[in-house]
Order: structure tokens, then C-alpha cells, then sequence
């Protein structure tokens, strides 16, 4: 029995090493599930290092693209995604049969929040069934999808061992957050350390020596859980600090002080304060959406996350506030809103990414749209706005446009706008960017936030 008892935990020390070969050698075949802005920079820079990488998503027009060697996705080249289909490195299917002989598999789905800013993980559990039923021995399960604490451990664990298989002994399943910037020059997944929490330790081991193949530096943490609350306190920490300085804007307008002047102030103070500035509301899928996670795991433990709540009551207001901003400019020239030409400056959520998620900007475009104002907008990133009540197409920026208008919003700050020109044209401007601080000359035509 005793001769028994070794064999079994040779066996188990050996499972663990022969993927940690395959890992080394770069033979380790790893799926890729979701080939979003999350997913496809990943798989890329899995196939730049000599990994087979097979996409998969639900999505035909996403598959046909990597299958043509293109690219949807700020920061990923066509000629990356070309050259590594090639060779033979990157490939994408709608089918997950590819599991069936993957030895990694990383997913990279989608998590909103749904009509009542609850969690929706429908996304992630729809993935893991499909992974359950193609689970086999010596694969290592990597879930990078942002979430609450606990999921990995309460909702993916349970689901893949209905399979038989044994997280820890049989494969291996672990957490690591997505810490995608789209749009950033400096900070790439290669160079941003990169948290790793697994079921056990050995989970963990795993996990993190399959990372550190493309990233230089791999942080290993005790706990799924750890992870996930980790990703959280991340954006929570910008959330909060965000519908902070939101709300010290909306301070600095009532006793009629410039708030940029006095966050630049404030900045000069070379320790104990980081600058964060106001804006017209919050977009992209991270900041507006993952306090909430947090906030509702703790409301089933009874628990009021007040900083979370106040910080987006707060941030919520603000497209409203940029509108009451908009009237008021108007009235100073004997106009009302009510048919007044309105044009906003950028639609995207952040400036020079083509990412309309949650933008500020869709929500101003409505609220005019619905107070009876002229809407327009011009975005180089965005042809076309088809969301909600919103039908508009881009329009021509130009002289022409820019007087015509009885009032031009600021919304994005696009690097590619000459803001000296637009200020000269424009009849008034609302700046929710300090877009136009360096304007040279006299500003009497513009309203910051």
C-alpha cells in the first residue's frame, strides 16, 4: 500500500513538471477565448514568443479578421497579426474544439454590468461550459476576465470539477487580471507586472511560470480571491478619487475658482497627492464598471461599499452638469437650448482610441438630443454613432461647421485637434478637458467645466 501511496504522488509531482516543459520550450499549445481588446493583444504577444495560439470567439467577424490577418484593435498591428498567421503562430475559430488539445487556456470574455448594475457573468460561465466539457489532465485554466471576488473560486472552480478532474492535482486553475491600457505608448502587456492568484499553490507555480515566457515581471499572489480584489482596488482607487476631484470641480464653479489652476497647484507638492482631473463623466469598461462589482459582492455580506456609491452618484452627474454648462453659455447670447446647433468634439470615451464604451459623450449627445438642441459631433475615430436613441453620422470639421454652430462641446481631447484654430472659429466652447489651456491669445469665448 505504501509502494502504492509513492506512485500516486510521484505521479502528481511529475503532471506539474512536464507542462512546465512544454511552457519552457515554447510547445505548449494555448487557447485564447475572446479576441476583444483583452484577448487579441494577448494572444499576439503569446505567438511573438514561439507559443501556438488558437482565438476563439463567438464572434464570425472577429475570426475572419485574425483569419485575414487583420486587426480591430488599438495597438495591434495587421502586419502582427499577418506575419504571426504565416508561420503559423496565430490562428481563430468559432469552435472551442480547440481544447481538446490545448495545454493553456486563457479567457478573456466580457463582463457588463446588466440593466440593474448587477454583475452579468453570463460571458464567463457560458466559456467554462464549454471548457468542462473539453477539461483534460495537465492543463493549466487561466480566467483574466475582471470580477468579483470569489468567482473563481465559487462559480469556475465548482463547474470544472463536475468534470471529475481535481483543480490542483489533475489541472490547474488560476486568476490573472487583464491591465490592458488601450492607447498607452509606454506601458504594454509585456512591461506591466502582472498579477497571478491560483486555487493552490502549485496552481499559482503554474500560472505564473507560464506568464513570466512574455512578461517581465510576474506577481504571485495567496489567493484567487486576492487577484480579483486586487484588479478591483485598482480601479475602485481611480473611481474614488475621480468622483472626488468631479465633485471639487462642481465646488470650484459654485465659488467661481478654476479648478485645473488648483490642481496644478496642488501637484507641485512632491509627496502625499497624485493628481486626477475632472472630465464630463467616466467611460471605458473598467472605471465605470468594476467598483460595482466590488460593491454588490459586499452587498450580499451585508455591507454598504458608501465611497463606491457616492463616487459614482457623483461621476454620473457630471454629463448633466456639462449640459446645464452648455444652457447657461447660451443664454449669455439670448439663446435657448431648444434649437440651438450644438456640436461635440470627440465621442470616444478616452482620447485617440475608437472606443465608445460608456463615453460621457454619448450620454451628453442624448440629453441635448432630448432638451430639443441641434446635435452634432465629430470624432476621427468614430464614422458612426447607432446607440439608444443616438443615429448620427460624423461630420466634416471645418470653418464652415465650427461657426455654424451656436455652441461647440469639448468632450474628448483628441491629439489631433488644433484646439487654437477651433477656439478662433468657434462662436463659444465648453472645455470639460482643459483641451484649451495652452490656447495662446484671449479666451473670453470658452467656459471650462
Amino acid at each position: 500500500m505504501a509502494a502504492e501511496d509513492k506512485s500516486v504522488d510521484e505521479e502528481k509531482k511529475e503532471t506539474p513538471q512536464t507542462l512546465r516543459e512544454k511552457i519552457e520550450n515554447h510547445t505548449a499549445r494555448v487557447a485564447v477565448i475572446g479576441l476583444g481588446y483583452v484577448g487579441l493583444p494577448l494572444a499576439v504577444e503569446m505567438g511573438k514568443v514561439g507559443f501556438d495560439v488558437t482565438g476563439v470567439d463567438t464572434s464570425a467577424r472577429k475570426v475572419e479578421l485574425v483569419a485575414s490577418g487583420k486587426s480591430d484593435v488599438l495597438g495591434i498591428s495587421e502586419f502582427e497579426v499577418a506575419g504571426l498567421k504565416a508561420v503559423g503562430k496565430l490562428s481563430a475559430t468559432q469552435s472551442y474544439d480547440c481544447i481538446d488539445v490545448a495545454d493553456v487556456v486563457v479567457v478573456c470574455v466580457p463582463t457588463p454590468l446588466d440593466k440593474t448594475r448587477d454583475p452579468d457573468v453570463s460571458f464567463i460561465l457560458s466559456a467554462f461550459g464549454e471548457i468542462k466539457s473539453r477539461l483534460h489532465g495537465d492543463q493549466l485554466v487561466i480566467l483574466e476576465s475582471t470580477t468579483y471576488p470569489g468567482t473563481t473560486y465559487e462559480l469556475v472552480l465548482p463547474l470544472l470539477e463536475e468534470s471529475g478532474l481535481k483543480a490542483g492535482q489533475d489541472f490547474y486553475l488560476a486568476f490573472s487580471p487583464e491591465r490592458v491600457d488601450p492607447g498607452n505608448q509606454i506601458y504594454t502587456i509585456t512591461n506591466t507586472p502582472k498579477v497571478v492568484g491560483g486555487i493552490t499553490e502549485v496552481c499559482t507555480e503554474v500560472a505564473s511560470h507560464f506568464y513570466q515566457q512574455l512578461i517581465t515581471d510576474v506577481v504571485p499572489v495567496s489567493s484567487t480571491q486576492a487577484a480579483e480584489m486586487a484588479k478591483l482596488l485598482e480601479n475602485t482607487f481611480r473611481s474614488v478619487n475621480i468622483g472626488l476631484v468631479n465633485e471639487v470641480a462642481l465646488m470650484c464653479d459654485r465659488l467661481d475658482i478654476d479648478v485645473w489652476e488648483v490642481i496644478d497647484a496642488a501637484a507641485t507638492k512632491p509627496f502625499g497627492f497624485m493628481p486626477f482631473y475632472p472630465g464630463p463623466g467616466l467611460g471605458g469598461h473598467c472605471i465605470p464598471i468594476d467598483p460595482h462589482y466590488l460593491a454588490w459582492k459586499l452587498k450580499t455580506l451585508d455591507f454598504n461599499a458608501r465611497f463606491i456609491e457616492l463616487a459614482s452618484e457623483v461621476t454620473r452627474s457630471m454629463p448633466a452638469h456639462v449640459v446645464s454648462k452648455v444652457v447657461d453659455v447660451l443664454n449669455d447670447f439670448e439663446k435657448s437650448l431648444k434649437g440651438s446647433s450644438v456640436l461635440i468634439l470627440g465621442a470616444t470615451y478616452k482620447p485617440d482610441v475608437g472606443d465608445v464604451r460608456e463615453s460621457p459623450a454619448l450620454d451628453i449627445l442624448e440629453m441635448l438630443q432630448e432638451k430639443g438642441a441641434k446635435v452634432s459631433y465629430h470624432d476621427p475615430f468614430i464614422p458612426k454613432i447607432q446607440i439608444d436613441m443616438l443615429d448620427l453620422t460624423c461630420v466634416d470639421l471645418d470653418e464652415a461647421r465650427l461657426k455654424k454652430a451656436d455652441c461647440v462641446v469639448i468632450t474628448t481631447h483628441h491629439s489631433a485637434y488644433d484646439y487654437e484654430w477651433i477656439v478662433q472659429q468657434a462662436r463659444c466652447v465648453v472645455d470639460t478637458r482643459n483641451a484649451t489651456k495652452h490656447v495662446r491669445g484671449a479666451k473670453s469665448n470658452v467656459v471650462k467645466l
